[in-house]
């Protein structure tokens, strides 16, 4: 059994390594070990370990994926199992319909999808297609991040190619610390379901609101595709591997950050400030109500 010493020596290590910032490594290892020193893990186990080494990671770097994270269900130590926790994380999906929580058809033909997670491009597809397929006649649209916690890049850009015409629009890029790369997000040229064109869009943000949440509604804010309601969510734009540091420990190290087109810039940190603000619970009433306004403005 791994003293907290050792867990927490080997997440400073895998920070270190795959950290995207690399220049700030030392000064969050440094922090962190000084909390060490000072015997403020010394007796704290499982969550309130994780807790405590989260915050004071994040107090040497305001990064909200910079986590140590507890899990009930034991982990594969294997290092050879590279796709652990992608594979989990699709599995995850696939228990939760892809992500998707609620659809409905609101008063004036107003149409609404909840979302929890953003899914996977490849597998969440069908799913995804299905839920605009629902709404393709609506005259308006409310898509629901107020407890969207995250999800896939890919799956961002395709739920965002829905409300472009074409696969001509450049979303984002993501730099990758570990291979020095720079992949480019572009809309997408084939989609399962009608595009979503010509129609107001409203996008409901919380303070709960997180990362793939956050991609979706900082592009479409950023492109003027959607109107943003509700609260500044909570700002983590950098895409995220795990690792096992013990069968219930794991370590979540930023690998890559975006770079939105438009913006030249991200949401880290600061999150995505709405256009109409209003606590989240009043959101999808206030861009319900706006949406009957252009409906029927439009209609007359």
């Amino acid at each position: 059994m791994l003293t907290n010493a050792e867990i927490v020596s080997r997440a400073l290590d895998r920070i270190t390594a795959g950290y995207v910032f690399p220049g700030k490594t030392a000064h969050i290892d440094a922090t962190v070990r000084r909390h060490l020193t000072a015997g403020d893990y010394d007796d704290l186990e499982g969550p309130a370990l994780c807790e405590a080494v989260t915050a004071h990671l994040q107090e040497a770097c305001s990064d909200k994926h910079l986590r140590l994270l507890w899990t009930d269900e034991p982990l594969d130590l294997n290092p050879a199992v590279q796709d652990e926790g992608r594979a989990a994380f699709l599995e995850l999906l696939r228990s939760e319909n892809q992500g998707i929580s609620r659809f409905e058809r609101l008063e004036g033909n107003v149409g609404l999808i909840g979302l929890r997670w953003i899914a996977d491009a490849g597998q969440g597809a069908r799913a995804i297609g299905a839920a605009m397929e629902l709404v393709a006649l609506s005259s308006a649209l409310i898509l629901d991040l107020r407890a969207c916690r995250g999800g896939a890049p890919e799956g961002a850009a395709m739920w965002c190619s829905y409300f472009f015409a074409d696969d001509q629009v450049h979303l984002n890029d993501i730099y990758d610390r570990g291979t020095g790369s720079t992949r480019q997000f572009w809309t997408a040229s084939h989609l399962p379901a009608p595009r979503y064109l010509d129609r107001p869009v409203y996008v409901l943000t919380s303070a709960l609101t997180f990362s793939g949440g956050e991609d979706v509604a900082y592009t479409l804010q950023a492109y003027g595709r959607a109107v943003v309601v509700g609260e500044t969510t909570r700002g983590g734009a950098h895409p995220t591997d795990r690792y096992a540091v013990t069968e219930h420990i794991q370590v979540t190290v930023p690998n890559a950050r975006t770079v939105n087109a438009v913006t030249g810039t991200n949401w880290e940190g600061v999150g995505v400030a709405p256009d109409v603000a209003v606590p989240a619970a009043d959101a999808l009433d206030t861009a319900h109500k706006t949406a009957l306004g252009l409906v029927g403005a439009h209609r007359t």
